[in-house]
């Protein structure tokens, strides 16, 4: 693992839970480096206690999805998610 990865997340789980309106959600993001220098951001959703969908975006490299990572995180923070 590089330097990059090690100052910040590799794997990151969020939960939205509102009884209200029957709402129980995960979000589950991941980094996995590759053999050739690049980085795998590999993101699965769905309902708690249900299989989730899963989804795959290759980077260049590992600072870009980190980035991407973050971008992630403040867009599910704004639509209730919390670690």
């Amino acid at each position: 693992m590089t330097a990059q990865l090690e100052l910040f997340p590799a794997t990151l789980r969020l939960t939205r839970i509102d009884p209200g309106q029957n709402t129980r959600r995960f979000y589950r993001v991941a980094l996995q480096p590759d053999l050739f220098g690049g980085c795998t951001l590999i993101q699965e959703s769905g309902r708690i206690g249900q299989a989730g969908r899963v989804r795959a975006e290759t980077f260049a490299n590992e600072g870009v999805a980190v980035d991407a990572l973050i971008d992630l995180r403040r867009q599910k923070a704004r639509r209730g998610y919390q670690v």
